[in-house]
């Protein structure tokens, strides 16, 4: 079973569909599209996987540690992880960035998905009993291109 964080629209739908057509089980992670995630699990279940929609906020730590757990319990051993939920905020100018507006993209963008990969390892690795899987980040493609005065963060 394979976790998609962000997998109810975008990239992440995109991703959990493809990996469904190629056989994998599926669990897509949303905040709060539920609707739009449940539509990517039917999607999902049209390709003959099991596939779970579970709601998760991923600024809390329990609510990483939550959403593995219970992945796990309704879909049995993890063998990837789809990091892929990411926010940005509203265009704006550097010198208008407040200490809030950076710890809540750090909290998402950073800190989220360092902990989602660590319950991965905690549950793949043959370190920890598991056997083995594999981990990718999504990022956006300003990351490498930048976009000047509108997505600094």
């Amino acid at each position: 079973m394979i976790i998609i964080t962000g997998g109810s629209r975008g990239i992440g739908a995109a991703t959990a569909v493809r990996l469904a057509d190629a056989g994998h089980d599926v669990v897509v992670s949303y905040r709060s599209r539920r609707d739009e995630a449940d539509a990517v699990v039917a999607r999902c279940l049209a390709e003959g996987v099991r596939a779970l929609a579970i709601e998760a906020d991923l600024k809390d730590e329990d609510g990483i540690v939550g959403l593995f757990a219970q992945a796990v319990d309704q879909l049995g051993p993890l063998t990837g992880l789809v990091a892929n939920a990411g926010i940005v905020d509203q265009a704006a100018r550097l010198d208008t960035f407040t200490a809030a507006r950076v710890e809540r993209m750090m909290a998402i963008n950073v800190t989220a998905q360092i902990l989602c990969a660590r319950e991965a390892v905690l549950r793949m690795s043959t370190a920890h009993g598991g056997s083995g899987g594999s981990i990718v980040f999504v990022s956006s493609a300003a990351s490498r291109v930048g976009s000047p005065n509108m997505y600094i963060d």
